[in-house]
């Protein structure tokens, strides 16, 4: 039994108004539901492969050996997953501490003080608090709220949208985003000299310090009634280079390996990073853009804070970079802006989900 629909409300107010049963619209299809199952029980599972972690604490090291081992197993996980829990990545814990503590003091405002933030997604502002709006033929909804901002480089931010409330939330996330783009400058490194480039090539490619833009998403999953029905974000993948996340250390992340929806485990003070279809295209698929979603939970929230790390629109054609392509290898994608990129999965509509063209956009 599913309940009708009203206007799309916060999906928060919605999970707080006592319902058992989740509107239809919140509902996946049929063929989905067979692989929805207990998050919980899958986090606590060892059996099956497992998503990498890489520790970063020799990335930069003076000692080759140890510096080569990094970089060979950071490369590896780009390659076979795409996606990796980072330790030892080099930003303060007391710093991300400040970061959750900012967007959970946030989220835990009244929603009528969260409304003056909202975005007006019709009219194409998507900076702000909101909620998905049903974007496809079926209506389909997730089983989240958000909040979506620019938080690098500085002279692109739009500080009036910010939340002021709480006092921190500008000084961490600001903070936080500094460092974040530091990280990205050593991962893409890493990931240049693992193609066979100049240890900065990727970075340059994709923009640089003056236009690589920076996107900061918090999630905000409220417990629901039927998680076995619902998802907080539907199977995508991430349209940006590199993708970044915090969470509370809540399961939810799911990523299709192999065929199958693997579990991601909450690996403590490790941030998530996942490598984008911009350089997936780049690297001519060497580097993997893996499709992921998020499931939801009765007993418990879920907060995570994504960072994508994103190419100008129109400034960039993104094509295979000449060095990736050969005769035995052509280039698997044509050239594309990143805007056509984005423009080109929403209205894709494939039969086939593991292929890149078939793959959702992350925003």
């Amino acid at each position: 039994m599913v309940s009708p629909m009203a206007p799309s409300p916060r999906v928060e107010i919605l999970a707080r108004s006592g319902i058992n049963t989740i509107p239809k619209e919140y509902v996946r299809p049929e063929e989905e539901l067979k692989s929805i199952g207990d998050i919980f029980a899958e986090e606590k599972s060892m059996d099956g492969p497992q998503v990498p972690t890489i520790d970063l604490e020799a990335i930069n090291s003076d000692d080759e050996e140890m510096r080569k081992k990094c970089h060979e197993e950071l490369k590896q996980a780009a390659m076979e997953w795409g996606v990796m829990h980072l330790i030892n990545h080099g930003i303060p814990k007391e710093l991300v501490n400040r970061v959750k503590v900012a967007g959970r003091e946030f989220f835990e405002l009244p929603v009528e003080e969260k409304e003056k933030y909202a975005n007006d997604q019709e009219a194409g502002n998507v900076q702000g608090y909101g909620s998905k709006l049903a974007n496809n033929a079926s209506g389909q909804l997730e089983w989240e709220d958000y909040f979506f901002h620019c938080v690098f480089p500085e002279e692109k931010r739009d500080l009036s949208i910010w939340p002021k409330n709480p006092a921190d939330y500008i000084p961490a996330t600001s903070e936080y985003a500094k460092q974040i783009r530091a990280l990205a400058t050593k991962v893409l490194s890493v990931l240049s000299l693992g193609l066979g480039l100049e240890h900065d090539r990727l970075e340059k490619e994709i923009g640089g310090m003056e236009d690589l833009t920076l996107q900061m998403k918090i999630n905000y999953y409220p417990k629901c009634p039927q998680p076995e029905l619902a998802l907080g974000v539907e199977a995508h993948t991430d349209v940006s280079a590199l993708t970044f996340i915090l969470h509370n250390m809540v399961p939810g992340l799911q990523l299709f390996y192999k065929g199958n929806w693997v579990t991601a485990k909450c690996v403590p003070n490790s941030i998530i990073m996942h490598v984008g279809d911009t350089v997936e295209i780049l690297s001519n698929g060497r580097y993997k853009s893996i499709l992921h979603r998020g499931l939801v939970n009765k007993e418990k929230v879920r907060v995570s804070w994504a960072v994508f790390c994103e190419p100008p629109k129109e400034k960039i054609i993104l094509r295979p970079l000449p060095e990736t392509v050969s005769e035995a290898e052509p280039p698997c994608f044509p050239p594309r802006t990143f805007a056509q990129h984005i423009k080109h999965k929403l209205f894709k509509k494939s039969g086939d989900e593991d292929s890149l063209d078939g793959k959702k956009s992350s925003h």
